[in-house]
């Protein structure tokens, strides 16, 4: 066999290989004396099937399963020699001649073809104890907890029919039947049968809630809207809508007073659990904002210190996805490029940047697991799993079933638990001090290089 590399253009490779007629002749032999003992054909004993009548019979199947097992083989032994880490799948590139072909199955020619491959580069790891990450850390005031338990009653308010002929107040709950015509055809899901709206809760349409201000019981009034640019029905996103709405009935929110009887309605068994809920509550957030913050840090630390050049194809398809991903959101916003002061191939080189430094990241955290064995377990991915089946109540078995007939989808979840434990190590060499902040200052929002 004969490997020769034609191209050596940065991280692409190319080689030219020939296997001798006779090497894929042997492998043919050695595969039909391997279906000898295996194989029943009428007018033979088992095993005496003579292997001239074999190629005759199975010839061209079994040379052509083993020429593509050989030409397998023989690439994994061209990256492995090298230390060719692929990027992409490599590109093998056959003869195409119908001849040629004969010849080479019939074991009359030698068979020469070409793979071209990308390749991962070298990637030297920095020192990550020189690495310093700086830690916000906000502690639960009194005052948090007091606000979080009032947005908690807020939610839970109760409401007291209001008087006979009043009107409709901002804050007031207000029950309406309605039917929503566009161009004054009725449309699907227009229609609406004794539904609550909170004035002021921004829950329905724009604009909807603002026309009920006024309305009294046994009113009938026609409210006008458009719906949002970007609202999930595209049959209905931008279009101009009127609904007939009945106001049925009208209520005051009451005042919710918060002690020990208010604790038990949410399953707690005084005033003070419920603050330590509450406390507790906070504390998470605020651990999980303060580790993202802690996360980009030392990513940007991560991007500083590891600078090569990475796989165009991989960049390629990085920037694909991302872009799909934003020109649908433009299309389902009705926004442009002009709209955030930009064009749009300015926003394709940002995008190339965005995508280069993801792919150089997800290179080097996959390098530091790789060399210092860290590894997702199934128990991992299962609680995963669990987690995910958790936040779809009633449809656990169907989640659970998803993940386990979808390799691609446990791979994704897989992904960040990989990433995660990789930060945790790289975190544990690095100098992290930590540094008090307000609650303000944690959740102050990145710039859009940082969040990138």
């Amino acid at each position: 066999m004969q490997v020769k590399e034609t191209v050596a253009d940065g991280l692409k490779r190319e080689f030219q290989v020939n296997v001798p007629a006779a090497d894929i002749d042997a492998k043919i032999d050695e595969k039909l004396a391997d279906l000898k003992d295996k194989v029943r054909l009428n007018g033979f004993r088992p095993g005496k099937v003579p292997t001239a009548h074999l190629k005759r019979v199975y010839g061209r199947s079994v040379a052509a399963e083993t020429i593509d097992k050989l030409v397998r083989d023989t690439n994994d032994g061209i990256f492995s020699e090298r230390g060719f880490r692929l990027a992409t799948e490599p590109k093998i590139t056959m003869p195409q001649d119908q001849k040629e072909i004969e010849d080479i199955l019939e074991g009359k020619s030698d068979l020469t073809y070409t793979v071209a491959i990308e390749v991962v580069p070298a990637i030297e790891l920095a020192d990550f104890k020189s690495f310093s990450v700086e830690k916000p850390v906000v502690d639960v005031a009194d005052s948090d907890v007091d606000e979080a338990i009032k947005r908690i009653a807020d939610a839970n308010r109760a409401y007291a029919d209001k008087a006979e002929g009043a009107k409709a107040e901002t804050g007031d709950r207000v029950t309406v039947s309605f039917k929503g015509t566009i161009d004054g055809v009725a449309f699907d899901g227009g229609t609406g049968e004794d539904i609550p709206v909170v004035i002021g809760s921004a829950s329905f349409i724009p604009g909807f809630e603002d026309q009920l201000v006024g309305i009294a019981v046994g009113e009938t009034r026609t409210i006008k809207v458009t719906f949002p640019a970007n609202y999930a029905s595209e049959t209905l996103a931008g279009k101009p809508a009127e609904f007939e709405t009945t106001a049925t009935k009208l209520e005051a929110p009451q005042e919710t007073t918060i002690d020990d009887e208010f604790a038990k309605t949410l399953g707690l068994e005084s005033l003070d659990k419920l603050k330590e809920a509450a406390k507790a509550r906070l504390g998470a957030e605020y651990a999980g904002a303060s580790r993202l913050k802690v996360k980009r840090q030392l990513l940007d630390r991560l991007d500083e210190a590891h600078k090569f050049d990475a796989p165009p194809s991989l960049i390629e398809q990085e920037f694909e996805v991302m872009w799909r991903s934003i020109n649908a959101e433009m299309q389902s916003t009705g926004k442009t490029f002009a709209d955030e002061n930009t064009t749009e191939d300015a926003a394709k080189e940002e995008y190339r940047k965005i995508a280069d430094r993801r792919v150089r990241l997800g290179l080097v955290l996959s390098e530091i697991g790789e060399k210092n064995k860290i590894q997702v377990t199934d128990d991992e991915v299962s609680r995963a799993v669990i987690e995910r089946a958790r936040q779809m109540p009633g449809r656990e078995k169907e989640v659970w079933d998803f993940y386990r007939s979808n390799p691609e989808a446990l791979a994704q979840l897989r992904a960040p638990i990989y990433e995660d434990k990789v930060v945790d190590f790289i975190l544990e060499l690095a100098n992290v001090t930590e540094k008090k902040v307000t609650r303000e200052e944690l959740y102050k929002d990145e710039d859009d290089k940082t969040a990138a």
